[in-house]
């Protein structure tokens, strides 16, 4: 049994009662045994019939054991039924490893919403994951919210695998729907000249538009224009109080700006200068910009 299956084993342990204990390990015993995909797609379906739709909720000791067992897996925000999914389709791809995108691809053409963030959940898990970085793009075209964050947040597939283009497209279409880029595995580590040239286009055709800018945008700025991140950071600081002005206070940190910050700590406004206080502190990272959205 793979690590993180054993993980999550201990997970539903704990959750379901035994009626739903005895159908899962029925499954699991099933699959092992390499059946037709089919088999596995109607597993995935009947699920929701026997776990619970509550969610996971791990404590933080799962969580790290779930982080130590695979880098870039964080379930917090993970239901059991989807818990129970993904484990069948690991149970499945250790039984069944050749022909494994094949079968896997059979189930994403008729899953439901609930099926496919199960399924995209899953890629992290999978061997050979380079096989599947076609079908996690297709999750990034997705217009289904649930579906993109399932593929995109909380797990290190898209940066262990996505070419840099897939990557930076993954990254813009987060800002574009609204997605919680700061969930985005690997983000601090992947930013790039062009990734930070395409969201400074964005924000210019923002602001021109008189439209607002995701506070996350500023999350894409790095070190590598830096002229011309000053200039639209300082456009955004100039604006009306808010998520989006502390936002750009957080990437002068980013972007290496400490007189700037230095300066910005002597602000009579309070969100300024708090914020130019943590960015000098070295809180400026991906995960320091959680506290700007409402939803998370």
């Amino acid at each position: 049994m793979s690590a993180p299956r054993a993980v999550l084993a201990g997970m539903l342990a704990a959750r379901l009662d035994a009626r739903q204990s005895g159908w899962l390990a029925d499954r699991l015993s099933e699959l092992a045994a390499a059946p037709p995909a089919t088999r596995l797609a109607e597993a995935l379906s009947l699920a929701s019939r026997f776990a619970p739709r509550t969610k996971l909720a791990p404590t933080m000791q799962e969580r790290a054991e779930a982080s130590a067992s695979l880098a870039g897996w964080n379930p917090e925000r993970w239901t059991t039924l989807e818990a129970v999914r993904v484990v069948l389709v690991i149970a499945y791809a250790e039984g069944t490893n050749v022909g494994l995108p094949e079968a896997l691809e059979s189930c994403f053409q008729f899953a439901d919403e609930g099926e496919l963030c199960a399924l995209y959940r899953s890629l992290q898990f999978l061997p050979d994951g380079a096989r599947f970085v076609w079908r996690s793009g297709e999750g990034c075209r997705t217009n289904m919210q649930t579906v993109f964050r399932a593929n995109a947040c909380d797990t290190g597939f898209p940066a262990r695998h996505f070419v840099d283009s897939a990557w930076r497209q993954l990254c813009v279409k987060a800002i574009f729907v609204g997605a919680p880029l700061w969930r985005v595995v690997g983000l601090d580590e992947r930013i790039d000249s062009e990734l930070t040239r395409m969201v400074l286009d964005l924000a210019d055709e923002r602001r021109s538009a008189g439209r607002p800018i995701a506070p996350e945008l500023w999350l894409c700025v790095g070190r590598f224009e830096p002229e011309r991140a000053r200039r639209a950071i300082a456009d955004e600081l100039a604006g009306d109080p808010g998520p989006g002005r502390t936002a750009a206070v957080l990437a002068l940190g980013r972007i290496g700006e400490r007189a700037e910050l230095e300066r910005l700590t002597a602000s009579t406004e309070l969100d300024i200068a708090s914020a130019a206080r943590r960015a000098l502190a070295g809180e400026h990272t991906q995960t320091a910009f959680q506290a700007l959205r409402e939803d998370e």
